[in-house]
């Protein structure tokens, strides 16, 4: 397994673990950025596997997933929402386990 490959897996993992803390402890805010994060992860490990390129932005990796990869672009596009109001509004348990259904649906995608 290449370096950049194994870095990504380690990170999703790593938000997925955290995420889940978080969400049982029930800090939604942290549980809803995190899952995203892994999602984030998620979608690029999947880039770097299937294009050998790790997107640069969120902006980079949604246009390739828009381009490429459209299942994958609709989770990222309803999800990444919530992210940004995950930094001024209250999040709910409902939110972050949508998050949470939507990390593990790309965790076994990627």
């Amino acid at each position: 397994m290449d370096d950049k490959e194994q870095i990504l897996l380690q990170n999703q993992e790593e938000y997925l673990e955290l995420a889940e803390l978080a969400l049982k402890t029930k800090k939604y805010n942290s549980a809803v950025t995190l899952f995203f994060k892994a999602i984030s992860a998620g979608t690029d490990l999947f880039l770097f596997r299937k294009e050998k390129i790790v997107p640069s932005s969120h902006t980079h990796r949604f246009r390739i997933l828009q381009q490429k990869y459209p299942e994958l672009y609709q989770i990222l596009d309803k999800d990444f929402p919530f992210y940004q109001d995950s930094y001024t509004l209250k999040m709910t348990k409902e939110a972050a386990e949508v998050l949470q259904e939507d990390a593990q649906k790309i965790r076994k995608m990627s």
